[in-house]
């Protein structure tokens, strides 16, 4: 018996095309399954099918707010805060003061109906402006002045639950003197305590 008898199914060569047996595609014809093949040049790899290119982390070392917009400077994010706290306080105050102007004695007078329509509006915008944050990261104040909250790892909006646990986590903001709040002005990535803990940034965008 001679190598390479017909007869003998050992000795057969295994045909082309096999798997494990790798070739190139044919010159002309575009690449099929398992046939790899190289960009050209200058043009970065894709990523295989089904897998999401992962978007580079605003501030990261090297890599400062490159793919992500710029971080907000603490000017941008103080004014967008003083904004929300008058959407969010002032009219209820202004009410407090109709029922003060409504009232015989207004050093005697008691919190009335406009008041307690101001706190409920108050409450209500505080809520809602918790959803704004979270679903789009902006509240109206952010919003008007262009910026918004991100979280870190991948530039995702934080969603309500979180957007709620970063508001109690201000309380660390607070806590030490208000350090917390001034943080931003020399921070690499421009976050308050606050920030640090639940993982976020807040980014320049356009105003739409």
């Amino acid at each position: 018996m001679s190598f390479g008898d017909p007869n003998n199914p050992y000795s057969q060569q295994p045909p082309q095309g096999q798997p494990g047996y790798p070739q190139q595609a044919p010159q002309g014809v575009p690449p099929q399954y398992g046939y790899p093949q190289q960009p050209p040049a200058g043009v970065p790899p894709q990523p295989p099918y089904g897998a999401y290119p992962q978007a580079p982390m605003p501030g990261a070392p090297g890599m400062p707010g490159a793919g992500m917009p710029p971080l907000a400077h603490w000017g941008l994010r103080f004014g967008a805060l003083l904004l929300d706290v008058l959407v969010t306080v002032a009219p209820m105050y202004a009410l407090g003061f109709i029922d003060l102007a409504l009232a015989d004695d207004a050093a005697t007078a008691d919190p009335g109906i406009f008041f307690a329509i101001g706190v409920l509006y108050t409450i209500g915008m505080s809520i809602y402006q918790l959803y704004r944050e979270g679903s789009t990261g902006q509240t109206i104040g952010k919003k008007a002045l262009g910026i918004s909250l991100r979280r870190l790892a991948d530039g995702s909006t934080l969603g309500f639950g979180m957007a709620f646990v970063r508001r109690l986590a201000h309380f660390l903001d607070s806590v030490a003197c208000y350090v917390g709040w001034l943080w931003p002005l020399w921070d690499e990535k421009k976050q308050t305590f606050a920030d640090k803990v639940c993982g976020t940034v807040v980014v320049v965008v356009p105003k739409n």
